[in-house]
């Protein structure tokens, strides 16, 4: 298997701010994976949070281009990668995503039919950022908080938005009284969700605003890899999975089975990203109560097509592998 990559900017439309930052865009690096005449694509984007930049994302690359030359094909990579590329979840779960994009394309399957999933068209939510305002007609919003006024900044997007399904996302903004405080005051507003309400690393202040509560809370920033999942409270409603943060599909598949047999719902999440940085995820969604992957509707270009979303909708066309193609 022969691996090559290429660097490009993506540019969001406008700045999105959130409680802890402020980004109008980042670098994304796609890289394609060569094998018997076919190619497998994924995308890994910078992260300053993540502390993964260009020349991190590259240099792993480098380093994994010999061991995947040496493999015979996309499954033996699929059991061999996540050992080469621990501690790099952003960068696995491209190649991850590239290796079962290649996988399903040589099985001339939808990467959904790898794991037995029926497709649905999948609603999706759009983000509106700190200060920002809400597109109108779409049927789910993400209301990123941890202003000045949060309640009030709530009631605006409802007034604004009076039929769209709302979720919440401070970043974990609050301390545990401001949480149970905010979230008593909008329940009426009818809200489905929040989610990370206090600082990640408090798994007992989480514990004690889930449990008082009057909106579903679900762990985000608390639920990036299994472990993670596994030591959280009995006491939090649901996690949010983003295969950027677990490690890909492999990683996201097993986190969501775990979750489930705790009984516990799934929102799939994401970065901003293009849709072929999306796109894995989607074909998750079959297995989630909520989809919050609208990081490419946040773009000005985005420089791949194939999943929708822009009326709120996600839509895969139905090709094999991950479905989408260059703009």
């Amino acid at each position: 298997m022969r691996l090559t990559w290429t660097v490009t900017a993506l540019r969001l439309l406008e700045p999105l701010r959130i409680s802890r930052s402020v980004m109008s865009g980042r670098d994304a690096v796609r890289l394609t994976i060569e094998h018997d005449g076919l190619r497998g694509h994924g995308e890994a984007v910078t992260s300053v949070r993540h502390r993964l930049d260009v020349e991190r994302i590259t240099d792993l690359l480098l380093r994994l281009r010999p061991e995947l030359a040496g493999l015979p094909g996309p499954e033996e990579a699929l059991a061999a990668v996540p050992e080469l590329l621990a501690g790099a979840p952003g960068v696995l779960a491209a190649v991850d995503a590239a290796l079962y994009d290649l996988a399903g394309k040589r099985r001339g399957l939808p990467v959904h039919a790898l794991f037995g999933m029926r497709w649905r068209d999948t609603v999706t939510a759009f983000t509106v950022g700190l200060g920002g305002e809400p597109r109108p007609g779409l049927p789910q919003l993400k209301i990123k908080l941890g202003g000045e006024d949060d309640v009030a900044r709530v009631r605006d997007v409802r007034a604004a938005a009076p039929d769209a399904r709302l979720l919440l996302d401070p970043n974990g903004a609050w301390t545990a009284e401001e949480a149970v405080r905010i979230l008593d005051a909008v329940s009426p507003l009818g809200i489905e969700a929040v989610e990370q309400p206090v600082a990640p690393g408090a798994l007992d202040d989480l514990a004690w605003v889930a449990e008082r509560s009057p909106i579903p809370v679900l762990a985000d920033e608390d639920a990036q890899t299994l472990a993670d999942v596994t030591n959280l409270p009995d006491a939090v409603h649901g996690v949010n999975v983003k295969l950027a943060e677990c490690g890909g599909l492999t990683a996201a598949r097993r986190i969501i089975a775990y979750a489930s047999g705790r009984g516990w719902e799934v929102m799939l999440g994401c970065q901003v990203a293009s849709s072929l940085g999306i796109a894995p995820a989607v074909h998750l969604t079959p297995s989630a109560r909520w989809a919050d992957l609208d990081g490419h509707l946040l773009l000005a270009e985005d420089p791949w097509t194939g999943i929708g979303g822009h009326d709120g909708v996600l839509r895969l066309s139905g090709e094999p592998g991950l479905g989408v193609r260059a703009s």
